[in-house]
């Protein structure tokens, strides 16, 4: 049966997911909120909460590329007719994530004072960097296991149940959030920083569980791992790499933001981290419409409908935009408010808003560059992609970024780099969609 590609079938699929990419991001900004306003060190634990969750994030989408993995083959062979063959792949992933995982978790926590420590962090900051990480990291292969949950869900054309457990997720981190960090009077004493880490910690769990009832209970698909291997499960692993490649390129241009901001002082940090935090909350809010193209993509060429793909490509850009659009226009008018939400530190806001502008204007071109990413994903262009964030991010990315230090740049220099990032990304992928798939629209 032929997919059909309107604005009711793409928003079906686009608005949930919406919802649930924005659950980790909201994760993370909720803690930098409630964080930053701590009347107790709060500028120290801000710069803590954004260095781990910058170093957190990194492993997450290194190791949860398998999500965008899943979800590529899945509906391919559901666009084929073919499901039946890859039914047990799921389980046989989600394994080989989930020990992945673990190994790297072990070893990460016998070196956390090494690590934040290359970061830059020191002092105070660094000894809460360590509290805060060595309650959130067991959070991290619960994170994956919900990805991967997710990625199956969006293999077979599904969004909402992925919004449900991102909302639960979200709401329940929120409200522990208020209640661990600042505690009640006469009841329990405010945990501060590590209360914040044990909300995100408990609401991952909340999430991990959820994600594996519904899987259970609403889908034919079983975690139970059965042999031989799946065919499909070395071409899984060849697309995890590359993107675990690709992930290694983008979090290098996240960490060394981090960094070069973190050795510009405790404002700048503090600064970029909202700054952060705002960036990634509206790259996953653009991202529903590049979580339909991954769908839907990989579906329509399954079945070989190139016709399809074309209208689905210009149909997500057109919703993506007006939607940053919305977002360009929103953050204009809450300049001011919006930092207000992140920090009450007079010396933090005013770094902030020197920067901010540039977050807002690289709205529409983030638009571009995730749509189409999510589009090569569902094609299983994983190989393009890992070579387009190796360019994007030493060709372009890196020289911006220390040309910026040289010349004296401050917190101008890493942002204006973010973008020429951004733009080499966008500009690459809608060459190479056109140069691939429009001759094979032509033929056919």
């Amino acid at each position: 049966m032929k997919a059909a590609i309107n604005y009711k079938t793409i928003n079906q699929l686009a608005i949930p997911a919406t919802v649930a990419g924005i659950a980790e991001p909201l994760l993370s900004i909720t803690d930098t909120a409630i964080v930053g306003n701590i009347p107790v060190d709060g500028l120290e634990s801000l710069a803590a909460a954004g260095i781990v969750g910058s170093f957190l994030s990194m492993l997450i989408w290194i190791l949860g590329q398998t999500r965008s993995a899943i979800s590529a083959i899945i509906s391919q062979y559901l666009g084929a007719g073919r499901l039946d063959e890859v039914k047990t792949l799921p389980a046989q992933a989600i394994f080989l994530n989930i020990a992945l995982s673990i190994i790297i978790l072990l070893s990460t926590i016998f070196i956390v004072r090494e690590i934040f420590e290359l970061l830059n962090a020191s002092g105070k900051i660094l000894e809460y960097c360590i509290s805060y990480y060595s309650i959130r990291v067991w959070g991290f292969p619960l994170t994956l296991f919900v990805f991967a949950v997710m990625g199956i869900f969006r293999g077979l054309q599904n969004t909402y149940y992925p919004m449900l457990i991102a909302i639960v997720g979200a709401v329940l981190n929120i409200g522990l959030d208020f209640l661990l960090v600042y505690g009640i009077e006469g009841v329990f004493e405010p945990m501060y920083l590590e209360g914040a880490a044990w909300a995100s910690l408990m609401a991952q769990a909340i999430m991990a569980i959820m994600a594996f009832v519904l899987l259970l209970v609403k889908t034919d698909i079983s975690l139970k791992l059965r042999f031989p291997i799946n065919h499909e499960l070395g071409r899984l692993v060849i697309m995890s790499l590359n993107l675990f490649v690709r992930a290694l390129a983008l979090n290098t241009a996240l960490i060394l933001a981090v960094r070069e901001a973190t050795d510009l002082g405790p404002k700048y940090i503090g600064a970029h981290t909202i700054a952060i935090n705002i960036w990634l909350f509206s790259a996953f809010f653009i991202d529903g419409y590049a979580a339909a193209g991954n769908i839907m993509g990989g579906r329509l060429l399954g079945a070989k409908d190139f016709s399809g793909l074309f209208t689905l490509a210009k149909k997500i850009i057109k919703y993506g935009l007006l939607v940053s659009l919305v977002l360009v226009l929103l953050g204009f008018i809450f300049y001011r408010p919006i930092g207000l939400l992140f920090s009450k530190e007079t010396l933090v806001l005013e770094t902030f808003y020197t920067v901010f502008f540039i977050v807002i204007l690289g709205l529409p071109m983030n638009t571009v560059a995730f749509v189409f990413d999510g589009m090569f994903k569902g094609l299983g262009e994983m190989k393009y992609l890992r070579n387009t964030l190796l360019v994007a991010t030493f060709l372009g990315f890196v020289p911006v970024l220390f040309l910026g230090k040289y010349l004296g740049w401050s917190l101008y220099g890493i942002w204006i780099a973010f973008t020429v990032w951004m733009v080499i990304r966008g500009g690459a992928l809608v060459y190479e969609f056109r140069r691939k798939f429009l001759p094979q629209l032509q033929n056919g």
